[in-house]
């Protein structure tokens, strides 16, 4: 929330004016996902309508959100507004907890369910080599009886889960002590420690890029390794994208900070943020245990 605001000087509640911003970022979408259905299916200029929306859409956002702080720090917004922000982030959290519980569901099916039927009695005439263990990792003994999905090396939890483990825990505790900071007035220590946690962030990024250059060149694990590949980049995959949108939000409240935005009372943006950070802490604690561990 802005500084500039202050409780009695607004109206009731602030309705903007039409906007092209909800029509233009529908549209970068739009060719994200045509882009992405294309070039999967093996249209090469499916990767160019993928690039296109996405630039489109990141630049339709940027205006959106300037304009969205510029009314901010204007004094249009209303404690009905700040009522409105914390809705409307609660939702979306709530949209995200759905959204990997679909794919850890798919997970929890796959093992408990799927498996030990594709490996019963009444499945031995179709499948006689299948043998349901998991992690599907031998050709012969997988969901693969017939042999096409290559033999793969599943990823442990040592050394490079855990230390993103430990990273992120680490930028959990850094954020709660700038927020901290920040209602105790002391600016300087807030952004001090929020760039901490944003190289934190940055740096759990660039060991799970490491991963995964390991997962396909040394260890043959690929998105069509079988149920276990597949929900393995699928979880750790959406998390990392996650991890990078709460990294963004995080730098782009640091630098709001640095220009002298929020106060002690009024900083909604900086809670927001804070609350899908510690989410995707969350979401990763699970994944650790669920995809590395079991």
């Amino acid at each position: 929330m802005s500084a500039a605001a202050s409780q009695g000087h607004q109206a009731y509640y602030y309705v903007p004016e039409p906007s092209r911003h909800p029509v233009m970022a529908s549209i970068g979408l739009f060719f994200v996902i045509l882009g992405a259905g294309q070039w999967i299916n093996g249209h090469g200029w499916g990767a160019y309508s993928l690039l296109a929306g996405f630039v489109l859409w990141a630049f339709v956002l940027q205006q959106w959100f300037r304009q969205a702080i510029g009314e901010s720090e204007g004094g249009l917004y209303s404690d009905r507004i700040d009522v409105s922000f914390r809705w409307s982030m609660s939702w979306f959290i709530f949209s995200e907890v759905m959204f990997f519980g679909a794919f850890f569901g798919a997970l929890y099916w796959t093992r408990l369910h799927a498996l030990p039927n594709l490996g019963s009695l009444e499945n031995a005439v179709l499948w006689p080599d299948f043998k349901a263990v998991w992690p599907t990792g031998a050709v012969g003994a997988t969901g693969s009886p017939a042999g096409i999905v290559d033999p793969f090396t599943t990823m442990g939890p040592w050394p490079i889960p855990t230390i993103n483990t430990l990273l992120l825990l680490t930028s959990g505790v850094t954020l709660t002590i700038a927020h901290h900071a920040l209602v105790a007035g002391h600016r300087a220590r807030t952004i001090g420690f929020m760039w901490l946690t944003v190289l934190l962030g940055v740096t759990f990024l660039g060991f799970q890029i490491y991963e995964y250059h390991h997962a396909y060149t040394e260890l043959n694990l690929k998105l069509s390794s079988g149920a276990y590949g597949s929900t393995f980049f699928m979880l750790t995959g959406f998390h990392g994208f996650h991890v990078f949108v709460g990294m963004l939000m995080l730098l782009f409240i640091t630098i709001r900070l640095m220009k002298g935005h929020f106060t002690s009372e009024r900083h909604f943006g900086f809670e927001g943020a804070a609350w899908y950070w510690h989410f995707v802490d969350v979401v990763w604690l699970g994944l650790y245990i669920v995809v590395y561990w079991l």
